[in-house]
């Protein structure tokens, strides 16, 4: 257990300075910018890598130590923040306040780059868990994945908040070289075991490639499994209109520094559904948990913009925050059940990028979609006048109707998720599956 703690400690501080980059560079594009469409395709490039980038690292977790990995993860991050801080320093003056500048948008492919050279260990650290600890405390231990998330985003969105508004991007990049190198430096530190879970017997031997066929028949194996995936999915397609209409209209609200202060207090719910997931676990049907939380949560996205408010804003994302990782954790807890040990870091890396594939469409085309469809409907288009005296009017209102609206999708195919025969099937494959004991 004392190796987890530290892999635990590890990713905290490599996912605080990943999103810290990644909330300092939306932050500043923003400001410089003042457009709406760059902060949407930031959203975009950032999905559009993950969803491409997770098959192969899924491979890479399956066929390499995973310790190696997330050290060459964080030797990758350091060399494309190395060569965006060099960007930034080296171009004329004045060229990243141009939305549509080739020199804004070759710095924003290397720090996503960056960024997206973190996500490996998003895929090597449920595999981890499942290698590391006892199938009864995985659930918890998933839980408390999700607080090491949690706190994350707790220090981010102040953390880039203080740095966009003190340095901009160049105190930000060069804090997070300086941080990464610590994170290297100490996971070489770690002892990690990982010959602990071994391959079924009867198991053929795993090529060393990606084989997403390989991979796509053991999903299939699993009745339910692939809706599992499918559901997630379409979950990340509406969840994509948060990555790029939020900050935005969070910001319609309050000053920035407001909203990063705001956004860092609401992240400790997070932290709470961490510490009560990692005491109390998911109960005996993860795959419930996750339909229920969704219904929760989407029901909320309903009301959470229908006024003009700060405070409803804010109650909006604390229970989305509180109840997100009850949603992740009841997806890796059944994945790491159903799914051979061998199998599992292709399985979660083609999870990452196929539930990940739908949000890019979403953030590229909600920013745009947005700006010259709904704002212009809700400002003094027909919406304006059928719903305006209430629901209000103007850009703001234009970005709170698609949040309402995504809600109502949502909570519909929840509904549907929970009265099909595939969430019936892989409840009945979860209980029914072996448990791959860790050595003790």
């Amino acid at each position: 257990m004392a190796a987890f703690y530290h892999l635990l400690g590890n990713n905290l501080i490599a996912n605080i300075i990943n999103f810290t980059v990644w909330f300092a560079l939306t932050f500043w594009v923003y400001i410089e910018t003042q457009s709406v469409f760059a902060t949407g395709m930031i959203a975009g490039v950032y999905l559009v890598f993950t969803a491409g980038f997770g098959f192969w690292f899924g491979s890479l977790v399956d066929h390499h130590s995973k310790k190696l990995v997330m050290l060459g993860s964080s030797v990758v991050s350091t060399g494309f923040y190395v060569a965006s801080l060099a960007l930034l320093l080296l171009s004329p003056k004045g060229v990243f306040a141009n939305p549509y500048a080739p020199y804004l948008w070759i710095l924003v492919l290397l720090v996503m780059l960056g960024v997206i050279a973190g996500n490996i260990r998003a895929i090597a650290l449920p595999t981890l868990v499942t290698m590391l600890i006892p199938e009864d405390r995985r659930d918890k231990a998933n839980g408390l994945v999700g607080m090491v998330t949690g706190i994350g985003f707790l220090t981010t969105s102040v953390i880039s908040g203080l740095l966009v508004g003190w340095g901009g991007m160049v105190v930000a990049l060069m804090l997070a070289v300086v941080l990464t190198l610590v994170v290297f430096a100490h996971l070489l530190w770690v002892r990690l075991d990982e010959g602990r879970v071994e391959a079924h017997p009867d198991a053929p031997a795993e090529p060393k490639r990606i084989d997403i066929k390989g991979t796509i028949r053991v999903i299939a194996g699993v009745p339910g499994l692939f809706a599992l995936i499918f559901f997630a999915t379409f979950n990340n397609f509406l969840g994509g209109i948060f990555m790029a209409l939020l900050d935005a209209y969070g910001l319609s609200l309050v000053s920035v520094q407001v909203w990063g202060l705001l956004f860092g207090a609401l992240s400790t719910a997070f932290i709470l559904s961490g510490i009560v997931i990692s005491k109390t676990g998911l109960g005996k049907n993860p795959v419930r948990t996750l339909l229920l939380v969704n219904l929760i949560t989407w029901s909320v996205c309903c009301v959470f913009t229908l006024q003009a408010s700060i405070w409803l804003l804010a109650f909006g994302c604390f229970v989305w925050m509180l109840l997100g990782p009850y949603a992740e954790a009841a997806e890796q807890t059944t994945l790491q059940k159903v799914v051979p040990p061998e199998r599992q870091g292709r399985v979660f890396g083609f999870a990452q990028s196929i539930e990940q594939a739908a949000s890019p469409l979403t953030a590229f085309l909600i920013g745009p979609l947005t700006q010259f469809v709904i704002i212009p409907f809700m400002t003094d288009g027909a919406g304006a006048e059928a719903i305006g005296g209430w629901f209000g009017t103007g850009p703001a209102r234009g970005i709170a109707l698609v949040f309402t609206l995504a809600g109502v999708v949502g909570v519909g195919v929840t509904v549907l998720a929970l009265r099909s025969r595939y969430y019936r099937d892989l409840s009945a494959a979860y209980a029914q599956a072996p448990e791959a004991v860790p050595d003790t």
